[in-house]
């Protein structure tokens, strides 16, 4: 088997973390797609929020196309998979992200997406600060429901998040428990190896 390239995708509040931590524990190299966006929030010196954040995303994607974000991680994607290693890319947002790497990676990607509903999303969105505490990779952050939706919206609308999400490999339903959760990751890791 060769080293497969996991993308994650689903909307702010799905599980992408919860999921993207089984496959770390699992041996998968990790890489945070969003991560340029808030590196570059604080190259400018901005307080990371969603205000601060969307023009930046808005920009790369200005600049690099809508597989901006796919294009920009490529080179580290390259370098782990070069070392033999499988790897999770956490936060494949764009239609046209996916159509990128599936056109470099075809067969050894796949795509695992992580849904939740609104409701459930938001709730836990607005009790991640109490939840997780202090976080200073921001992989954890909290938003208010309107900053949720504003941010679902902006997503579906702009950046064609839907598309991944639509035509994923594996779609895991985040509305229980975390050990429903996991029970599910496990699956779709052993289906994944054995394919």
């Amino acid at each position: 088997m060769e080293n497969k390239l996991v993308c994650i995708a689903g909307l702010c509040g799905a599980g992408k973390s919860e999921v993207a931590n089984k496959f770390i524990e699992a041996g998968y190299a990790y890489v945070r797609f969003g991560q340029i966006t808030l590196d570059e929030v604080k190259n400018r010196g901005l307080e990371p929020k969603e205000e601060n954040e969307k023009p930046i995303r808005e920009e790369f994607r200005k600049k690099h196309g809508m597989a901006a974000f796919a294009i920009l991680n490529m080179p580290k994607l390259d370098e782990l998979l070069a070392q033999g290693k499988n790897v999770l890319g956490d936060g494949l947002y764009s239609w046209s992200e996916y159509k990128a790497l599936k056109e470099k990676y075809g067969d050894n990607l796949v795509v695992v997406a992580v849904y939740a509903s609104p409701k459930t999303r938001y709730a836990r969105l607005a009790d991640r600060r109490s939840r997780y505490g202090d976080d200073p990779n921001m992989k954890y952050r909290s938003f208010s429901p309107e900053e949720a939706k504003s941010r679902d919206y902006a997503e579906i609308e702009n950046i064609e998040k839907g598309g991944p999400i639509a035509i994923a490999d594996f779609t895991i339903v985040n509305e229980g428990t975390i050990g429903e959760l996991n029970k599910q990751v496990e699956e779709v890791l052993e289906k994944i190896s054995n394919s």
